[in-house]
Parts: structure tokens; sequence; C-alpha cells
């Protein structure tokens, strides 16, 4: 009987070495403990950002100040992502000294019991967090070759000449830019037609201006019905009848929650394994953090889960996480889009009275040779001028934007934002300066 039982081991490893460093005795499942740390640091965030910042100096190195012609050596930029990733799974490992490493795949079978290889273990509480898989659209046959997802790019040994990339969101737009970057033609597929759903239109009209730039080339409005890899390549066809033919495929349709480590119907799966604002399932003392729970699917967002449910079955009372509050982000090449809190359009959906700031980054002499002319601040505060929120797009937006995290924690107002005196030369005067226009 373990105190508490976390299965899966992505960021839950965090809320297990916060228990077993309290005196429980914990217990911790997980599939390939090769991949111990999660998809994250294994197959996501970790490897695509080292991929990205190298394709960035790729890419500037074509300004016409440089001389000459760089490659990006993939077989090698692969083999250190590996050794790296080893490196990481070491520490992690070395972390994890004073829990009991069960390697498998577990299934909760009845409350408090969880299977694995054929051997049942019990605990007073069990922590779910199984994560997400790559969600394959039907008609799509997928071969991990020449029709892949983002898991096959990081293993890549030779970059295509062409590839085309279906889903427009976080994961195709990163990609995107890491291969245009890189050399390669891309040609962006998406469902809809038009500007990201959700994103200010002046950010929206900046980022499409940002692809035109890179030379990525936009089909918007194209659903995919059927690719399959023939002897002239892929070959997509779309919804309308039209087809076309590119050298690689990558699909980058979304993510969906793995729920499949439920066995019992006392725990309710809905899009993901349904919890309430406290990540309890519908079975007390059981839990379920991460992209499983379908709610935020962001490695600091499972993390942070992870950490408050320990802190509640240790008998605590952690402050209840705000998910509005966790900062979002699309890492793109030059300029990256992020956001926290409240948008335009989150407060104009609900019809909320808000004054809204925009510091475009051309102010900045910075923003020339930052590749950042087109970037902007956007803050957002209330009626009575407590801050909101705020969306930005420039390059490491997903930096800038914790000052804006901060104030929203502490529930600062504008006024007391504007005390603040910024680094000159740096972006962040930008977001100094879009306090006093709030």
């Amino acid at each position: 009987m373990y105190d508490v039982l976390y299965i899966g081991g992505g960021l839950n490893y965090a809320g297990a070495i916060v228990a077993a460093k309290n005196g429980l005795k914990v217990a911790l499942v997980e599939k390939e403990m090769d991949l111990l740390g999660g998809t994250c640091l294994h197959k996501g965030c970790i490897p695509s950002k080292m991929f990205l910042h190298y394709a960035n100096t790729l890419r500037q190195s074509k300004s016409p100040f440089f001389e000459g012609t760089l490659t990006l050596e993939m077989k090698t930029l692969v083999e250190k992502k590996n050794r790296l990733r080893q490196n990481a799974n070491k520490a992690v490992r070395t972390q994890c000294r004073e829990i009991d490493l069960i390697e498998g795949e577990g299934k909760l079978t009845a409350p408090h019991k969880v299977e694995v290889g054929g051997k049942t273990y019990e605990a007073k509480s069990i922590v779910i967090g199984t994560g997400s898989s790559a969600f394959i659209p039907e008609g799509i046959a997928y071969d991990r070759e020449n029709i892949i997802t983002s898991d096959e790019v990081l293993e890549m040994k030779q970059l295509p000449k062409t590839i085309a990339i279906y889903g427009d969101g976080a994961i195709g737009r990163e990609m995107a830019s890491f291969f245009v970057s890189s050399g390669a033609k891309v040609t962006l597929i998406s469902r809809h037609e038009g500007l990201l759903k959700g994103v200010h239109t002046l950010i929206a009209n900046s980022m499409q201006k940002q692809m035109d730039t890179l030379g990525i080339e936009h089909l918007g409005n194209h659903p995919v019905t059927k690719a399959r890899m023939t002897q002239r390549g892929v070959h997509v066809t779309f919804e309308d009848g039209s087809s076309r033919y590119f050298e690689t495929l990558l699909v980058a349709t979304g993510r969906r929650p793995n729920t499949g480590v439920i066995g019992t119907d006392a725990v309710k799966v809905g899009k993901g394994i349904v919890t309430d604002d406290d990540f309890e399932t519908t079975l007390s003392g059981h839990y379920a953090i991460g992209d499983c729970n379908g709610k935020l699917q962001l490695a600091h967002a499972a993390r942070a889960e992870a950490l408050y449910v320990t802190q509640k079955i240790l008998g605590r009372t952690p402050h209840r996480l705000n998910l509005s509050h966790v900062v979002k982000f699309m890492h793109t090449l030059p300029m990256s889009y992020a956001w926290v809190g409240e948008t335009r359009h989150t407060l104009e959906k609900r019809n909320a009275d808000f004054k809204e700031s925009v510091m475009p980054l051309n102010r900045f002499t910075a923003s020339v040779f930052h590749d950042a002319v087109h970037g902007m601040m956007i803050t957002y505060a209330d009626g009575e001028g407590f801050i909101l929120g705020a969306e930005i797009l420039a390059p490491d937006a997903e930096e800038l934007i914790a000052p804006v995290a901060m104030a929203l924690a502490g529930e600062m107002d504008a006024p007391l934002a504007q005390r603040t005196v910024m680094a000159h030369p740096t972006f962040s005067e930008a977001l100094e300066r879009s306090w006093f226009k709030l």
C-alpha cells in the first residue's frame, strides 16, 4: 500500500518528488523509463526549441551583412539533442531516488488499485498524468517516414526540400518556422480561412506578414480528406476535390488526451478525464493532471497542477490555480506570440468593460535589427484600472510576458505597474509604456 501512486512519468514526477521528500511512500508508474520526464523533455518543447534556436541562427545568417552560405547539419543536431535528452533523463532519475519507479503501462482498474503488467498496486491517493498523443485525422495514412508528426521531425537526419504542414496552430506554425528558416520550401495548410481564431486582429495580421516574409505558402480553407504516399510523393487530396504532391507531409492537427488508463466506471471521461477545479476526478482521492484532463495542454501547467494536487494530498491548503493566468505562447520566428489572462477576444465575448493599450515595437530602434518592426504589446485593464491580461508579438514574447503574469498574480493595477522602470534598450520598455496608456 502506497500513500500516493503517480501514473505517468511526465511532469507528474515533480509532484512525486515533493511527496517523497515529505515522508510519504510513493510510487511512479511510467510506460518507458527512458522517457521519464515526459513528452516535453523528450519529444516536445525542449528539443523543438533547441531546433528553432539553431534554425534562427541560420535565418539570421542570410542577412546581407554576412557572406557565405551555412547549412544545418541535422545528423549532428539530432545527436546533440539525444545527448541533452539522456543527460536530463539521468537528472530526473536521480531526483526520483526516494520513489519506487515501476516500468509498464498502468491502468486504474478499481478505486485505489492500479494494474501494471498483471500485478496490482494499491494507494490511498492516485494521480494520473498520462499526457496526450498526436491526433491523426481520418484519411491520412501516417507512416512515420513521409507522413509524419513532430515526433519524427526531431529524429530527422536530413531535411526535406519541400514539406506541407497540415494544421496552423502552435505546433504547425513552430514547425513551419523551423523548416523555412532551415531552407525548405514550406506550405502551411489550414482547415479555416483567414486569421488565427482568438488572436487580436493587429497581431494576427502581423503574424501573417511574418509568414509571407519568410516565404511560407498558406493554403487556407483547405481541409484534407486523404493523404497517401505514392511514387510521386505524398498525394494530398482536399475537401474541394483538388490535390497536390509534396515530398513530406507533417500532420499538426492537435493532440488528444490519453484516457486509456481509466478502467473503471467510477471515473468519468469526456474530452479528457473529467476533474473539478482541484483536479480531482469523479472518484474521491483520484486526480488527473496535465494534458490528460483536457484543460490546458502545456508542460508548465501540468507541473503546476501536479504540485498543487500533491500539496492537497499532504493536507495543505494551496492557493487555487487560475489556469487563465498561465502563460500561453506560439514560438515562431523571428517573433513569437504570447498571451496571458484576458485577451480582446475573451473580453468581447463576455461583453466586458475594458481599456486597451497598443504599443507598436516600431517605435523602438532595436526593432529594426531584431526583425520586429511589425511587433507590438497589447495590454488590458478593467474600468478601475486593474490589469486583466496582455497579448505580445515580439522576439522571445514568451519571456516578455512574464511581468504581466506576475501582475495578474499580484492583482496589480496600472498605476502600480507604472512604477516599474524597465531596462533600455529592451523590448520590455514597450511593456512599460503600454501601462501608461491604460
